[in-house]
């Protein structure tokens, strides 16, 4: 038991410092739709909160007129938000884009449409 607890530490201390070394090379700021596209939920997350808001933010925007519906500000968007964390913590390496836009289509008959 006490084996397993002190390589269970040793994981974690492990893991802290690699989580640290990389937010020393966190990644710029998007800027485009093209350079947010390639993101990873790793790379997002290891970028400052307001940022990493922003990114997801704009590449919501696209994936929901794309799929001709809004994200609105009340619990569906918070919904979406859960989805999204849900998403990147079971698949850190995935694109944050088709993690957003996989919570968007999950939830795409809760959603207002958008008006043309």
């Amino acid at each position: 038991m006490k084996l397993a607890f002190v390589t269970g530490a040793v994981a974690l201390l492990s893991l802290a410092s690699t989580a640290q070394a990389q937010v020393a090379q966190a990644p710029a700021m998007p800027t485009t739709f093209d350079q947010a596209a390639y993101l990873t939920c790793r790379e997002a997350h290891i970028m400052p909160p307001d940022q990493r808001k922003q990114v997801a933010v704009m590449l919501a925007e696209h994936a929901a007129r794309y799929r001709g519906v809004t994200i609105p500000d009340d619990q569906r968007g918070a919904q979406l938000a859960h989805l999204v964390r849900g998403g990147c913590t079971l698949a850190p390496d995935a694109y944050l884009f088709t993690v957003i836009d996989r919570a968007i289509l999950a939830e795409i008959t809760k959603l207002p449409k958008r008006a043309q």
